[in-house]
């Protein structure tokens, strides 16, 4: 990872032995104002055991002015703008924040490749702007990821996305799960985004669940038995 593209990271390796070289590798996106320590109870939450020797690569995002914090600065893969309260609908994007944040995230999946991980054996995970990141960047990665997992997200750059889409992941399978009651990213605005996906001949496995803008336990069983059945064959 070059000087320009570094960034502060925490990393665990599961099984019992940590020097060995994963089989996988779950890099987990946060979302705005958290940090990579957000989603570190994953690692026992889940259990891929199966998968062999798992590697969790948490990065936190850089610290930016945020206009809706009244530009403090905090922990954000981008700048989020005002939602229409009723329809989900955001007049404009960070687009320039999004891309550099999409380049960060590239650089983290050639780092595990450089590691002995490819990109075949890498997930992308996350929740909320992290889950945005997820979409952002992995549907531009010009090598097949193993599959994206979206908490509580949306779809950025929708129509832009058509046209950068990279071939090679044409196929990653995506898990999409969503709140209905999310006060944060409307269910609304999450649902139009799997549609458009769909429209796109993406493969989404969807799950909706009665909670707001957070994990419960059924979104980590339903996601537990998914990276199961993703990456057991490559133990």
């Amino acid at each position: 990872m070059s000087t320009r593209r570094k960034i502060q990271l925490r990393e665990t390796v599961t099984g019992d032995d940590p020097s060995a070289v994963p089989s996988a590798t779950l890099i987990v996106l946060h979302g705005l104002g958290a940090d990579g320590q957000d989603f570190a109870p994953l690692v026992t939450e889940l259990d891929l055991s199966s998968a062999g020797p798992v590697r969790f690569v948490f990065p936190n995002a850089p610290l930016r002015p945020v206009s809706i914090g009244d530009g403090e600065p905090m922990r954000a893969w981008y700048d989020p703008r005002p939602v229409a309260a009723e329809t989900g609908a955001v007049s404009t994007q960070d687009e320039e924040g999004l891309r550099a944040s999409c380049e960060i995230v590239q650089a983290l999946i050639d780092r595990e490749a450089a590691r002995g991980v490819p990109p075949g054996h890498v997930v992308l995970l996350g929740f909320s702007q992290g889950a945005v990141m997820t979409l952002m960047a992995g549907l531009r990665a010009p090598q097949r990821l193993a599959g994206l997992v979206v908490l509580s997200g949306y779809l950025p750059l929708s129509i832009a996305t058509e046209a950068e889409a990279s071939p090679a992941n044409r196929d990653v399978p995506i898990f999409m799960a969503h709140g209905r009651q999310d006060p944060v990213v409307l269910p609304q605005r999450a649902e139009s985004s799997r549609d458009k996906l769909l429209r796109m001949g993406y493969d989404i496995a969807w799950h909706d669940y009665p909670m707001g803008h957070e994990v419960c336990p059924q979104e980590m069983r339903d996601l537990n038995g998914w990276l199961s059945v993703l990456l057991a064959p490559w133990q």
